[in-house]
C-alpha cells in the first residue's frame, strides 16, 4: 500500500504520515519547503514501523506540472498511489477590502486548485486499477461565512461541491472520495494565524481550544479505512454542516446584534 500526502511537511498531513508509517505504510509526502519537507521525512521515519519506506519531493501544489512530476516521481520510488490525503493549505485572514488579488487568489490557488491538481495526477490510474481512497482536507470554516475569512472559507466550501460530485463519478470505478471539516488544530500555522485573526472573527468561531493534530489525523485515517464520505470531528460541527441552512440565519441575527449593540464591536 502506498499513501502520498500533500501538505505532508506539517501539522495534520505530517501527522497522518506518520501514523501511516507506524502501520508499517509506504508513504510519500509532498511540500514546498525542501527544509520542512527533509525534518518531516526524517521524522516520520523515526515513527515507521518494520516494512514502512518513506519517499519526499519538493513541489508547490499550485504548480500543476511541478505537482504531478513530484507525485510521478513519488509512484516511481514507492508503487502507485492507492491512497491520496490532500493536507495541503494556507490560511490569510484580512478584510476583504484590505486584502491583496494576490492574497486572495493564493489561498484559492493552494486551497482549491492544489486540492484539483493532487487528484487529477493520481484519479487516472486509481480508474485503471478500479481501486483508490481519496481524502480531502477542508475545514469547519468551510461551513459557515466568518468575518475576514472571505478567500478562505470559499476556497475551502469550493472543495464541498468540487467533492461530492467526484464521489458520484468515482463510485462505478471502485474509488472512495471523502472530504473532512477539522476544527482549530493546533500546528505552526494556527499560531500565525492567531495573531492576524480580528476580534469579529474570534466572537463567531469562540474560545474553543484548538484539537491536536495528531487526534485530528487519527480521525481523518480511521474515516479513511471506512471509506467515510464526510468525517466531522464532533457533534456541533455535523450539525452545522446538516442544519446549516436553518442555523446560519440565526447565527446572523446574533453576529449583528453582538456588533452594532452599545459596547459592541462596530
Amino acid at each position: 500500500m502506498h499513501v502520498v500526502v500533500t501538505g505532508g511537511s506539517s501539522g495534520i498531513g505530517l501527522e497522518v504520515a506518520k501514523i501511516y508509517a507506524a502501520k508499517g505504510v509506504s508513504v510519500s509526502i509532498v511540500a514546498r519547503n525542501p527544509e520542512k519537507l527533509q525534518s518531516a521525512h526524517e521524522r516520520i521515519e523515526k515513527a515507521a514501523a518494520t516494512g514502512a519506506t518513506v519517499y519526499s519531493a519538493a513541489a508547490d501544489v499550485a504548480d500543476a506540472t511541478a505537482l504531478s512530476a513530484a507525485i510521478s516521481a513519488c509512484e516511481a520510488a514507492q508503487g502507485p498511489c492507492d491512497t491520496l490525503v490532500v493536507s495541503a493549505g494556507i490560511v490569510d485572514p484580512a478584510w476583504f477590502y484590505e486584502q491583496s488579488d494576490e492574497a486572495f487568489r493564493a489561498m484559492w490557488e493552494t486551497n482549491f486548485h492544489g486540492a484539483v491538481n493532487a487528484v487529477r495526477t493520481v484519479y487516472q490510474g486509481m480508474r485503471k486499477r478500479r481501486e483508490g481512497r481519496i481524502m480531502i482536507v477542508s475545514s469547519a470554516a468551510a461551513l459557515i461565512g466568518i468575518p475576514a475569512y472571505a478567500g478562505y472559507c470559499g476556497s475551502k466550501s469550493a472543495l464541498v461541491g468540487f467533492v461530492d460530485a467526484l464521489r458520484l463519478e468515482a463510485m462505478p470505478d471502485g474509488i472512495s472520495v471523502g472530504i473532512c471539516f477539522p476544527p482549530d488544530t493546533d500546528t505552526p500555522q494556527l499560531a500565525w494565524e492567531i495573531h492576524c485573526r480580528p476580534r469579529e472573527a474570534q466572537m463567531l468561531m469562540g474560545k474553543v481550544k484548538a484539537r491536536p493534530a495528531d487526534s485530528i489525523a487519527a480521525d481523518i485515517v480511521n474515516g479513511i479505512t471506512k471509506r467515510r464520505a464526510r468525517v466531522y470531528f464532533s457533534l456541533s460541527i455535523a450539525a452545522l454542516s446538516i442544519f446549516g441552512p436553518a442555523i446560519k440565519p440565526l447565527v446572523e441575527v446574533w453576529y449583528r446584534f453582538r456588533t452594532r449593540r452599545p459596547g459592541g464591536l462596530l
